[in-house]
């Protein structure tokens, strides 16, 4: 069995809670938290235990799934504990992935431990998609389109802004553009003309909304490029109007073949009812590879694109060419 251990139990860490129970050969040892472990319940039984505990590198654990927030956690957390476990992460902020790969692989290249970043379905399922088709159509173009749904990293990333009690925000892609790709015509569309960003904000009493508004609007790698709307709302309305967590979306990439100019268009789409609970499948899937990899002697940092599919499943070789194949 392999053993793993969670560290952090928003939304995120229950979907991985939730993924390990559904793997057979995977077991969940503990999850480690910031909070006082008494103030938290799980819904597995297994013991809720602090992160000095995990700070001594001797918790009887596998591979540890840190479920953080992109903004200010995982830059730290992840090169942290892959100096003393084999570790996992969805690394989010796209401009600051490589930057986060040489701090992890630095950390767990020491330790003689794998660090996987930036897993999910974006950065993560959709980066191999879009790997798969550029290298198959090398003339060609990719365009992702994320949601309509809520971003757990932006949504974070306000709450992080002084003043803000709670927050949602939806990534909306622009209709006309996806229409526009979809008929393969090929257009050059800016980062404002694919997708625009609405905010529904609850705030302490008394805050001050113009410059919570001026900080979402102007936050780089996450606001500042796109056109962002800011609604205040009340806690009721958002609990009422805005406690699910969907998302999805597609990449579709339009190519050409032979000496003709024959077209062709790939699409992968997405539509999650729970954008945590697929990113903590994904996680899980990811976090079986790492330890299979690093039991052959693999260390440093990876991403998706360094692990073969068949490291994903508990499924074996032979069962995989014979069903799947």
């Amino acid at each position: 069995m392999i053993k793993v251990g969670i560290l952090g139990y928003g939304n995120l860490g229950r979907g991985v809670e939730a993924a390990v129970s559904l793997s057979e050969d995977m077991e969940l040892v503990a999850i480690y938290t910031r909070r006082d472990p008494k103030t938290v319940t799980v819904k597995s039984n297994v013991p809720v235990k602090s992160t000095d505990d995990l700070d001594t590198g001797k918790e009887d654990i596998d591979v540890l799934v840190i479920c953080g927030g992109s903004a200010t956690d995982l830059p730290e957390m992840t090169p942290k504990y892959a100096k003393l476990y084999n570790v996992i992460d969805s690394f989010d902020t796209h401009a600051r992935i490589p930057e986060h790969f040489a701090n992890v692989d630095a950390a767990s290249k020491e330790a003689g431990k794998i660090g996987l970043i930036s897993c999910g379905w974006d950065p993560g399922m959709f980066s191999l998609n879009r790997l798969y088709a550029a290298s198959i159509l090398p003339k060609g173009q990719a365009y992702t389109f994320w949601g309509k749904g809520v971003s757990q990293g932006h949504s974070d990333a306000i709450r992080r802004i002084e003043g803000v009690v709670d927050a949602r925000q939806y990534t909306v892609p622009v209709p006309a553009a996806l229409e526009r790709v979809r008929s393969g015509e090929n257009p050059e569309l800016t980062t404002r003309e694919k997708h625009t960003r609405e905010c529904f904000v609850v705030v302490e009493e008394g805050a001050d909304k113009a410059r919570i508004e001026k900080e979402i609007k102007e936050m780089p790698n996450y606001f500042s490029d796109y056109d962002t709307t800011v609604n205040f709302i009340s806690a009721e309305e958002l609990k009422a109007n805005h406690s699910g967590l969907p998302h999805g979306g597609s990449v579709i990439y339009t190519g050409e073949t032979g000496f003709d100019g024959n077209k062709h268009v790939i699409e992968y789409r997405l539509d999650l009812d729970s954008n945590p609970e697929f990113t903590g499948a994904t996680l899980t899937a990811y976090a079986r590879a790492v330890v299979r990899l690093n039991s052959e002697g693999v260390t440093g940092a990876k991403t998706v694109f360094d692990i073969a599919p068949a490291y994903l499943s508990p499924i074996s070789s032979e069962e995989l060419r014979a069903h799947f194949l």
